[in-house]
């Protein structure tokens, strides 16, 4: 994609989902796109039009299940969920999730609560540490399944 295209000012998805990112090799602020058209960047929640990488999320196959820590390496609190969670500090009376264990399903962290500001891809697997999953801190204000394949 860089040398090609740098900057977009509009996006159609007819079929699948997206994360795009503003920098090279799946770096930088992460933008989710779903099926449907996005005639200017404020539409996917861009605070500009730079995209230089991009790729399809695929699907997992299997129920949605996700366990979070409060401490880094899987230490502290240990919270379950298998559901969206609007609020992480309603739910779980806590602000930073700082390791994560991704059994199944795709998610979305967001740094604020109701789905709002910067958002991560947490695809199964297992994240240490919030700079596992591109994190600039351990702050995550909501949780979100992937469920628009």
């Amino acid at each position: 994609m860089l040398g090609l295209l740098s900057r977009c000012n509009s996006i159609k998805v007819t079929c699948g989902c997206f994360m795009i990112y503003e920098k090279p090799n799946y770096t930088g602020q992460q933008y989710y796109l779903c099926r449907g058209e996005y005639p200017d960047y404020n539409r996917w929640m861009g605070t500009n039009d730079n995209i230089n990488s991009c790729h399809i999320i695929s699907s997992v196959p299997g129920s949605y299940n996700m366990r979070l820590f409060e401490r880094i390496e899987y230490g502290g609190q240990i919270m379950d969920l298998v559901d969206d969670c609007p609020s992480v500090m309603d739910r779980f009376n806590i602000n930073d999730i700082f390791s994560c264990n991704v059994k199944g399903g795709n998610w979305l962290f967001y740094e604020h609560p109701n789905y709002r500001g910067r958002m991560y891809l947490i695809k199964p697997g297992y994240y240490r540490r919030f700079s596992e999953w591109g994190g600039r801190s351990a702050r995550v204000g909501s949780i979100r399944r992937i469920m628009d394949y």
